[in-house]
């Protein structure tokens, strides 16, 4: 039916993580990066329109979540790791457009960390974070759940490879179903309002660019994720 073209992803249950992490240090400092969660909070709105309920799991953002999601506010890696393995468990298609640190203070002051007397720098030492795609595409093997899994790479390039490269050997280290390639800078990406992406398939099919506002972005990726779904039967009335 029209309704159902135009509303393709009814009766689907989308998770988005959007927006960056923050990993404390003391109680006022905290390792954290450049993420408004702009093009989380596009592609929140974009599966809402399309009809899905969204659930949403926003880091910090600087701008409002959409209206209408399931809100979840974490604030470091593995409160994001809890709540997405545990939403993931109920969903047809996960998203994972939160910018995750990798690395997080091995200890976390209770006091702050101040200036020494003696001049000395204090040393801070930072240990990995889980790899939450990894460890989401890990349970769905054994609970089958969600069908689509779509992650996010940062890329800044380097002298050896090609961000494209690197976003090809990710997506096949991840086993994530697409990846979404951002080439970011301080000027790049991070709290603009438009972008540009490569959209990695592990199902073989070409890269595809696409560029502009992140609301058009969003709503590309949301069509091919609602294509890999297909059409839901109870859409049709």
């Amino acid at each position: 039916t029209p309704a159902g073209a135009a509303r393709p992803l009814a009766g689907r249950t989308v998770t988005i993580t959007a927006g960056g992490t923050r990993e404390p240090l003391d109680p006022v400092r905290f390792l954290g990066n450049r993420s408004s969660g702009k093009q989380g909070v596009a592609l929140a709105a974009a599966a809402l329109q399309a009809g899905a309920t969204v659930q949403f799991i926003a880091a910090h953002l600087e701008v409002q979540p959409p209206p209408g999601a399931q809100l979840t506010v974490v604030e470091t890696a593995e409160e994001l790791r809890e709540v997405t393995l545990k939403l993931a468990q109920r969903s047809d298609a996960l998203i994972m457009a939160a910018a995750v640190a990798d690395f997080r203070p091995d200890t976390v002051s209770d006091t702050k960390v101040k200036k020494r007397d003696d001049g000395e720098n204090p040393v801070i030492t930072l240990i990995r974070n889980p790899d939450i795609l990894v460890e989401v595409v890990q349970q769905r093997a054994e609970l089958e759940s969600p069908a689509v899994i779509v992650g996010f790479a940062a890329e800044t390039g380097d002298d050896d490879a090609t961000p494209l490269a690197h976003g090809q050997q990710k997506l096949q280290r991840k086993g994530c179903d697409l990846l979404i390639l951002n080439r970011v800078g301080r000027s790049l990406v991070f709290g603009q309002d438009s972008t540009e992406v490569t959209i990695l398939d592990a199902g073989g099919a070409e890269p595809e660019t696409v560029s502009g506002s992140k609301t058009s972005v969003a709503a590309v990726i949301l069509a091919r994720v609602a294509a890999m779904l297909g059409t839901s039967s109870d859409q049709v009335e």
